[in-house]
C-alpha cells in the first residue's frame, strides 16, 4: 500500500516526483526514465523549446538545464543557442538520479479501482494499491494516423514515434505526411541518412520561425509580441501564464484552441538544409493510399493541380497526437466509465483530479482542460506544483 503512485517517468511525472520528495511525501513512481525521449524521437534532433523552456522542475535552485549546461561548459542560452536531444537526456536522466533516485523502472500493466483507491498491476505481477494515482503517460499512447494508411500493412507504413534511428531507409524512397516540427525534423533526418525524401502536407507553406536578432527589440515590440515558454505572442503568454483561467472558458473554445494554437511550424534553424534536402508537395491532402507490389500508392488531392498519384517504399504520418481516453488500454473498462470526458480527453478539476476520485491526470491528457500549455514540457513546473500541493494537502 502506498498513498501516492506516479505512472510515468517523463517530464511530468519526474517533476512532480520531485516536489512530493522535497515535500516528504509517500510516493511511489513508475516508468522508465524519459522513455518518449530515448526510444520515440531522431537522434541529432534538436528540441523545438527554447533552453529557458526545456527544464524539468524541482524545489532545488540547481534543477535547471542552465545549471546543468554550467556546470558541464555545455553551449548554452535561454533564447539563441537550440537544445540538443542528447543534451536533454543527459540532463534529465540526471535530474531523476539527483531528486528522483527511487524511480522503479516498471510498466503499470492494468489500473483499477478498489476498496478505497485503486489497484495497480505492474508488468513483473506484482500488485501495489494506491490511495492517489497520477497519470503523467506522455504522448506515445496518443499518436494520430490517418484513417487513409490504417489498412497498410507495417513494413509500408509507420507514425514518426516509432522512429530512432532512421539508417534503415538508407536508398529508399520515404514520403512523410505533416507539416508540423516533427515531420520536418524527421524528413531531414531521413535525407541525411541517405533516403529519397519527401514531404506532403495539406498547407501551401511550411512555416518556420523566425531566427532570433542580435537587435534589441524595443518596448513597443515586447509589449506586442512577448516572449513565453509557449513561443513569442500575445495568446501564447496568455496560454502559459493563465491556465486557470483557461479553465473558465466554454468547452468548444478550449479544443478550438488546443487544436489550432501553435499550428504546424518548425524552428528557424531547420529551414536551409529543409529545403535543400527535402521535396515538399504542399496543398497536397491525402485521400487514399494502396499496397501494390511491395510499395505504396498514394492518391493525393490539391485545388490547384487536382488528383495526383505518388509511388513510395514507405510512408510515415507525422501528423501530432491527440488526447483520447479510449486509448489508455490499461485502465479497465468500468474504470473509463467513471471518467467524464469532454472531447474525449478526461475532465479535469482545477487539481488535475477526474470525475474518478483520486485518480488525476497531467500532461496532453490535461490540455483541453488547461490549455496549450500541457503539450509542452513548460508546463511541467506548473502541473508539478499544482499537483504537489493538493496531493500533500488531502494527505494531511
Amino acid at each position: 500500500m502506498t498513498d501516492i503512485a506516479i505512472v510515468g517517468a517523463g517530464p511530468y511525472g519526474l517533476s512532480i516526483a520531485a516536489h512530493l520528495a522535497a515535500r516528504g511525501a509517500a510516493f511511489r513512481i513508475f516508468g522508465r526514465p524519459l522513455a518518449t525521449w530515448r526510444e520515440h524521437m531522431p537522434r541529432g534532433m534538436l528540441l523545438k523549446s527554447d533552453g529557458f523552456a526545456s527544464s524539468l522542475s524541482a524545489p532545488d535552485p540547481d534543477h535547471s538545464l542552465a545549471a546543468y549546461c554550467a556546470a558541464r561548459d555545455i553551449p548554452y542560452d535561454d533564447l539563441t543557442v537550440p537544445v540538443r536531444l542528447d543534451t536533454f537526456l543527459d540532463y534529465g536522466l540526471d535530474f531523476q538520479r539527483r531528486f528522483v533516485p527511487m524511480l522503479e523502472p516498471r510498466t503499470v500493466e492494468w489500473l483499477e479501482a478498489a476498496e478505497g483507491g485503486y489497484r495497480l498491476t505492474l508488468d513483473d505481477g506484482q500488485i501495489v494499491m494506491a490511495r492517489r494515482v497520477v497519470l503523467a503517460v506522455g504522448i506515445t499512447h496518443f499518436h494520430q494516423t490517418p484513417e487513409a494508411l490504417t489498412a497498410l500493412p507495417a513494413e509500408l507504413s509507420s507514425h514518426s514515434s516509432g522512429h530512432v534511428d532512421v539508417c534503415r531507409f538508407r536508398g529508399r524512397d520515404v514520403t512523410v505526411i505533416g507539416a508540423g516540427s516533427s515531420a520536418v525534423d524527421l524528413a531531414l533526418h531521413l535525407a541525411e541518412a541517405g533516403a529519397r525524401t519527401r514531404l506532403v502536407a495539406r498547407r501551401s507553406t511550411i512555416r518556420f520561425g523566425s531566427p532570433p536578432s542580435d537587435t534589441p527589440r524595443s518596448r513597443w515590440s515586447r509589449i506586442r509580441h512577448p516572449n513565453s515558454g509557449l513561443g513569442p505572442g500575445l495568446r501564447s503568454r496568455l496560454f502559459s501564464d493563465a491556465p486557470d483561467l483557461f479553465r473558465r472558458l466554454p468547452g468548444r473554445m478550449r479544443l478550438e484552441i488546443v487544436r489550432r494554437h501553435l499550428g504546424p511550424s518548425s524552428p528557424w534553424h531547420l529551414r536551409d538544409a529543409f529545403e535543400a534536402r527535402v521535396e515538399t508537395l504542399t496543398g497536397h491532402a491525402l485521400v487514399g493510399a494502396l499496397a501494390a507490389s511491395g510499395r505504396v500508392r498514394l492518391n493525393l488531392a490539391s485545388e490547384s493541380t487536382g488528383a495526383t498519384e505518388v509511388e513510395t517504399d514507405h510512408v510515415i504520418a507525422a501528423t501530432g497526437y491527440r488526447a483520447d481516453l479510449a486509448r489508455l488500454q490499461f485502465l479497465a473498462p468500468e474504470l473509463r466509465r467513471r471518467i467524464r470526458t469532454f472531447g474525449d480527453a478526461p475532465v479535469l478539476s482545477s487539481g488535475f483530479e477526474s470525475t474518478a476520485p483520486g485518480l488525476h491526470f497531467v500532461g496532453n491528457a490535461a490540455a483541453v482542460s488547461f490549455g496549450p500549455l500541457m503539450r509542452f514540457m513548460f508546463g511541467a513546473d506548473f502541473a508539478a506544483r499544482r499537483v504537489s500541493n493538493r496531493l500533500v494537502r488531502a494527505g494531511r
